[in-house]
């Protein structure tokens, strides 16, 4: 019988989602993560279009949210392995925050600080519901109600 690690959560998002079920903070923590990957994803394009762009009238730095893009839909699916490397991208971002808001003048500086934020805070939402979602799987699968325990069979 092959039954799943207790560190490494299944692909299976009906399962994923019944563990998910029983812990109201790893919704939180989903939606925390969403929201905050939505509003940089519309900070980088308002920063660079309409906010303070580098050149009059918007520039091609907009794209820079592209890549931001792509793990909407993970996210949305609540795949564990996309909070895992969303987690990793966002630190280009934050890197690219902090040296805008030392480098940049106000109202840039202001909005490079507010992409230091949303990083952050979409950080420690993607670690947070790995974490939430890890021990509740290792919780579920170590739980003595479980029917699939080997019965020890008599020589």
């Amino acid at each position: 019988m092959n039954l799943p690690s207790p560190s490494l959560p299944s692909d299976d998002p009906a399962r994923d989602a019944a563990i998910a079920a029983g812990m109201p903070q790893v919704d939180l923590s989903r939606r925390l993560a969403v929201s905050s990957l939505v509003a940089l994803v519309v900070l980088c394009v308002a920063w660079e279009l309409y906010l303070a762009p580098i050149k009059p009238g918007g520039s091609l730095l907009a794209l820079k949210a592209l890549p931001l893009c792509v793990p909407i839909a993970g996210l949305l699916k609540n795949r564990m392995y996309t909070y895992r490397w969303v987690s990793l991208l966002v630190w280009l971002y934050f890197t690219e925050g902090v040296v805008r808001a030392y480098s940049d003048r106000a109202p840039s500086h202001y909005y490079a600080l507010l992409e230091v934020v949303l990083c952050l805070t979409l950080f420690a939402g993607c670690a947070l519901h790995v974490r939430l979602r890890l021990r509740n799987a290792k919780s579920t699968l170590q739980s003595p109600d479980s029917t699939d325990q080997a019965t020890p069979i008599a020589p």
